[in-house]
């Protein structure tokens, strides 16, 4: 068992009793970041208790020999997907894909998720070939989330966008 496999198993029931889900752990050099979210989203008070909780853990566990740094955060708006359950979890959403080199028959590509199991995704869109793609998880070099802003319209007369309005209006109706 790899070192992530093991911190996954040792955090996984900690943030579990915080009502908090283990989305991810990337391990890298001299840091371990814990990537975590809750239904409804997750405030920095649940990340700081969490944050401590795990830190406890890891200081019996000592995972690493020397120093290390522990980074708690959400997945955000733009996440990275990298596992199966990461794809599962992102069905419905908008993605982005870069495929390795000469695996599929596009290098980048956007769509909407559709599906996901053990060994690939399926991807919808009018920007995909065909418009549905199913793509191995080893033919991807890169994944993520995309947080499509929605469009934002002007404010009508005599909202409280403008204020003045509703006065301007009072003194169009007494002249």
């Amino acid at each position: 068992m790899d070192v992530t496999e093991r911190l996954v198993d040792a955090l996984s029931p900690i943030l579990q009793s915080f009502d908090l889900e283990l989305v991810d752990v990337v391990v890298g050099g001299s840091q371990v970041q814990v990537i975590v979210d809750k239904v409804g989203g997750i405030d920095l008070d649940a990340l700081a208790e969490a944050n401590r909780a795990m830190s406890r853990e890891l200081d019996e566990l000592d995972p690493f020999p020397g120093r290390y740094t522990l980074e708690v955060s959400s997945p955000g708006l733009e996440r990275r997907l990298r596992t199966p359950a990461h794809f599962e979890r992102a069905i419905g959403e908008m993605v982005t894909v870069r495929t390795l080199p000469d695996t599929v028959e596009v290098r980048r590509v956007r769509g909407v998720v559709t599906g996901a199991d053990e060994a690939a995704f399926t991807l919808e869109g009018p920007e995909v070939p065909g418009g549905s793609m199913r793509i191995a998880y080893d033919q991807i070099e890169r994944a993520r989330t995309v947080f499509e802003w929605g469009p934002v319209g002007r404010p009508e007369r005599g909202s409280k966008a403008n204020p003045g309005a509703k006065r301007q209006e009072r003194e169009r109706s007494r002249s």
